[in-house]
């Protein structure tokens, strides 16, 4: 089954992708004409396509379903969502907030990330979009999406002759 990873597949993916990992990326500002043309992603854009490349998923195809497994460590339901948009497109977003700062407490290390994810899907044809289960166990979100029956083949439509 073919699943295109909306987002990542595009030309300016490739342009943007080794801004992608770099700590101190910033996109320029939209103001700042000397840096942006007529075909510069805009903020929202660059913002999008850096939370989808850090968000791994694994997608399994089962015969009666189709499987989305994402890692959410130390994520509440509350801080995840899942949606369906545009009837096919599969999307799986959330934000991971850093912890309270505690007065006399500093960071010596600070690796985990923190931010905005998300993951879009185009589902297949025969994607039940009614039956779609999302399931977060110990930080790891399974999201479920059955399949429809595969149709049943028409039979054929028998007229009776009658004798005059």
């Amino acid at each position: 089954m073919d699943f295109r990873f909306t987002g990542l597949d595009t030309p300016i993916y490739n342009v943007l992708s080794h801004f992608l990992d770099a700590d101190d990326f910033t996109a320029p500002a939209a103001t700042d004409k000397s840096t942006t043309g007529a075909n510069a992603p805009s903020n929202a854009y660059v913002r999008d396509a850096r939370a989808m490349a850090r968000t791994p998923a694994d997608v399994k195809e089962y015969p009666n379903s189709y499987q989305f497994i994402i890692d959410m460590p130390g994520l509440k339901s509350g801080d995840i969502k899942v949606q369906v948009e545009d009837d096919n497109v599969l999307v799986i977003s959330g934000e991971r907030k850093r912890d309270e700062e505690k007065e006399g407490v500093k960071y010596l290390r600070m690796e985990r990330r923190i931010g905005k994810f998300m993951r879009k899907f185009v589902l297949p044809e025969n994607a039940d979009m009614e039956k779609i289960n999302a399931v977060c166990q110990d930080g790891v979100l399974s999201v479920s999406v059955e399949k429809l029956p595969p149709p049943q083949p028409k039979k054929p439509k028998t007229i009776q002759v009658k004798v005059a």
